[in-house]
């Protein structure tokens, strides 16, 4: 009964995390359901040293980096099943994501996860550093070398920053 409250209480923020992480509803749903395996076998663990959704994010983080390395070449590639409405912009910002969520990949490890944490999640520097387990400094240099990157890569396509 205690974890399923636990699941009614946190069940939306661990999907929502897991759907910024991949930009796909199918993936996120997997992703979801073995953070929420994995949060029943390791609640225990938490120590109550953090906040308990900074926890959780890296929970989700580490789910969905090993869903994602053994499940790549599975990649859901419909966008049509993904967006139920048939709303044009909701289509476009998947797209948009889908697109950032590859850019960032390039850039190497710890910069997809800052830059969800930082802006998608709207933490601060030190949140986001207390979750990946790196310095605050750490977090504000991934974030000027992703908007960097990206303030180059609208200048290459002619876009407005």
């Amino acid at each position: 009964d205690a974890f399923a409250q636990v699941l009614d209480v946190h069940y939306d923020t661990i999907y929502r995390f897991a759907w910024k992480w991949c930009g796909n509803e199918a993936n996120a749903a997997d992703i979801a359901q073995l953070a929420c395996i994995k949060l029943a076998g390791s609640l225990a663990q938490y120590r109550f040293q953090a906040a308990f959704t900074s926890w959780l994010y890296r929970l989700v983080i580490t789910c969905a980096q090993d869903w994602h390395r053994g499940q790549q070449r599975h990649e859901h590639e419909n966008l049509a099943e993904d967006e139920p409405d048939d709303d044009a912009s909701r289509t476009e910002d998947q797209i948009y994501l889908m697109q950032l969520l590859e850019q960032l990949a390039v850039l190497g490890e710890g910069m997809k996860e800052t830059a969800l944490l930082v802006h998608a999640e709207g933490l601060s520097h030190a949140e986001a550093g207390q979750i990946l387990g790196v310095s605050e400094s750490t977090i504000s240099w991934r974030v000027h070398v992703i908007r960097k990157h990206m303030n180059r890569s609208e200048a290459r396509t002619g876009e407005v920053a």
